[in-house]
Order: structure tokens, then C-alpha cells, then sequence
């Protein structure tokens, strides 16, 4: 059995490591020298007599039971920063790092409008924003909150819905005076269509009543790139209202199938479960929907 003494000894190394990826970038936080932090985590698999993380010469990942125990680690410590808050009578003062993750579109057309505001507001808050499509791990990459756009797969996460968006497929004028209207999702077979690769079935697309199986012309992980695409005529797209808003607006890209396309699109903000949800994230979620509350 460990005894107290070495119980917490590379626990602060380990969380760092993970949340890093890298036990370099982890050594220079923390002021200690890589092969420091790594015998700190060596020794800790060791005393737990189990493997926490894979390590490769390109990647660093967690196995199964590293990412329990990360999660554990993880409110450890920060409960353990709340305990220190509350001593020092700065409990109630949001402050901190908090890494948040965001679609490229929502950010560029939301988020960089919203952030601003909110550090002038918690001006003890510095922000690590990442824009990317992919869902990321947000216990095992550290990540305090995510948006996500359409259906929610991680039961073990807590979402708020911040807005709702139309889906609405669109193709410029270009494309539609070249090959055709489709006035029937059917009729998309005969079509050049533009699909998200990062979706479950790409080459599937469900209207409100039916489906069709389409040959997309592209495949891509972005909606930005599939925005761009329609606007230079490769085909036709399904996109989050909000992504080409101003393009309909503007006439560069015109919505079609409008009597079949009728899906609303749920935006969320999601964060891991924990018991003691931190000042940070807590005003952050809070900011956020009141921020977007006019936008429904």
C-alpha cells in the first residue's frame, strides 16, 4: 500500500505532461528538466503498478486506465486550487488559464466578437482558444469547454444549449445556371455535392422526411472549405445557417431545397462533469448564454 508520504508525489507532473502532450513543454511549466518529469511519471505508474500513458517518439496518449486516473488527478487538483481560494478569501474571484475549443466557422463568425468582452469583464482570466472541427477529448487534451455544433455523443459530458441555427443547403448562382436546380432531394444524384467527411456517413444526406445517397465531388473536414467551394461553384452544400449567412444575404450563394431541408441545428457549450465546477468555467457558461440569448 502507498504510504502518505509518496501518495501525490508525480500526481502534478502527470496532469501536466497530459495536458501539454509533451514532457518538454511539461518540464518548462513546471521548472524541471524533461527526464525529471519523466521519472516523476515512471515512478507513479510504478507505485500504481500500471501503464497511465503510451509514449512514441511523435505522440504522447493515454491508455484506459491513465485517463480515469487523469480525470481523478485532474479534480484532485482542482479542488485542491479551490481549497487554496477559499483559505486566501479569493474563492469567489474567477481566475486562471481556461482552454476552450470551438468549429472554425462559429468562432470566426461568434466567438471573436464574444471573447473580448468577456476577459474585459474577468480581466484574471487568460484564454487558450483552439479552432478546430474535430471533437476533441476534452479530459484527456485538459480542454475547460468546448462549442459544439448539431447531435451531442459524449453522455459523459454536461452541454448547454447557448442557440439554435438552421441547416440549409446552397450552391452559388454560378453553379446553378451551369448544372441545373434540383428541386427534389432525389434529384442530387445527378449533381456535384460538397460533403463534411468528419459527419457519419458523408455520401447519406437526411432531409426531414427521407434520404439520399449522394457521390460527393469533395470531401472536407471544413465547413469553411465547403463554404468556400460552393462559393466557387465546385457544387452544392449543406452548412450551418450561420457559416454563409451573409453570402445568401449578399445573393454569392442561394439556398435550394428549402421545402425539404428543415432541420434545426443545436449550438452547445459542453464541459466535463465534475462535482465543484470551477469560478471560471462558471461565469464563462454564463456569459456565454446571456451573450447569445439576442441571437434567438
Amino acid at each position: 500500500m502507498m504510504n502518505n508520504k509518496n501518495m501525490f508525489d508525480g500526481i502534478v507532473a502527470f496532469v501536466n505532461v497530459v495536458e501539454k502532450q509533451s514532457f518538454t513543454q511539461a518540464a518548462a511549466q513546471m521548472g524541471h528538466s524533461p527526464s525529471h518529469i519523466s521519472k516523476e511519471v515512471s515512478e507513479l505508474e510504478h507505485r500504481l503498478n500500471v501503464r497511465l500513458l503510451n509514449r512514441t517518439t511523435r505522440q504522447i496518449s493515454l491508455t484506459d486506465r491513465g485517463k480515469i486516473y487523469y480525470e481523478r488527478c485532474r479534480q484532485i487538483m482542482d479542488d485542491t486550487e479551490s481549497a487554496q481560494n477559499i483559505i486566501s478569501e479569493l474563492q469567489d474571484t474567477p481566475r486562471g488559464v481556461l482552454r476552450i475549443t470551438a468549429p472554425v466557422s462559429f468562432g470566426n463568425t461568434h466567438l471573436c466578437d464574444a471573447l473580448p468582452q468577456f476577459l474585459r469583464l474577468y480581466p484574471e482570466i487568460n484564454l487558450e482558444v483552439e479552432y478546430n472541427e474535430r471533437v476533441v477529448d476534452l479530459v484527456a487534451e485538459g480542454i475547460d469547454v468546448a462549442i459544439r455544433v448539431g447531435k451531442l455523443k459524449d453522455s459523459g459530458l454536461i452541454a448547454k444549449k447557448l442557440l439554435t441555427t438552421k441547416g440549409v443547403v446552397v450552391a452559388s448562382p454560378y453553379y446553378l445556371k451551369r448544372k441545373g436546380t434540383p428541386y427534389s432531394p432525389e434529384q442530387l444524384k445527378e449533381h456535384d455535392c460538397i460533403s463534411f467527411s468528419l459527419s457519419r456517413n458523408p455520401a447519406h444526406w437526411h432531409f426531414e422526411n427521407e434520404s439520399v445517397e449522394i457521390n460527393p465531388k469533395v470531401l472536407c473536414d471544413s465547413a469553411e472549405l465547403e463554404r468556400a467551394m460552393a462559393l466557387a461553384g465546385v457544387g452544392i452544400t449543406r452548412l450551418p445557417r450561420f457559416v454563409c449567412e451573409e453570402d445568401l444575404t449578399q445573393g454569392k450563394l442561394k439556398q435550394i431545397l428549402s421545402g425539404y431541408e428543415r432541420m434545426d441545428i443545436g449550438i452547445y457549450a459542453v464541459y466535463p462533469h465534475r462535482k465543484f465546477l470551477s469560478a471560471k468555467v462558471r461565469v464563462f457558461i454564463d456569459y456565454l448564454q446571456e451573450h447569445f440569448r439576442s441571437f434567438q
